[in-house]
């Protein structure tokens, strides 16, 4: 099976978008994603993208991506965060996902990134083994926090 690891274009948004919505469905959130394919494209392609992702591809299929962008910590500086890590399921278990991290961890490191960093679900048993291969830490105490659109839109000053 040849696995095709490149750049993501503008045409692979709406497949990205399914594999999103694979992920949700997969964390028990399918709710959570109200993006639009309009907005996702924007957000990666517009006039000011703010992400960049990796896909993988099998006999023409998008069957995985990793979609990052630059994060900045006062602490440490410029990080790579990946937002999101996803190879589908019939596609789990041949390596896929282990070309995309490792091209993730190169891009991170040929732009002379502090770290990389992402989040992972504490029951995601399959997820946490696979960066335990990587000896990654992962942080004890922090909570996330985030307030919806919904309360963006109803604040008032």
């Amino acid at each position: 099976m040849e696995i095709i690891l490149r750049n993501a274009i503008v045409s692979d948004c709406e497949a990205m978008l399914v594999l999103v919505n694979e992920l949700a469905l997969y964390e028990k959130a399918p709710q959570e994603v109200t993006i639009t394919l309009a907005q996702f494209t924007d957000a990666g392609f517009g006039k000011n993208p703010v992400w960049q992702a990796f896909v993988a591809e099998v006999k023409g299929v998008i069957v995985g991506f990793a979609l990052f962008y630059v994060r900045f910590s006062t602490w440490k500086g410029r990080q790579l965060y990946l937002e999101d890590f996803i190879v589908t399921e019939a596609m789990r278990g041949k390596g896929i996902g282990k070309l995309l991290f490792e091209h993730t961890i190169k891009e991170a490191k040929q732009k002379g990134y502090a770290s990389m960093v992402w989040q992972v679900l504490d029951w995601n048993q399959p997820a946490l083994n696979f960066y335990a291969k990587y000896q990654s830490s992962t942080e004890a105490g922090w909570l996330n926090a985030s307030l919806s659109k919904k309360q963006l839109d109803e604040f008032t000053i």
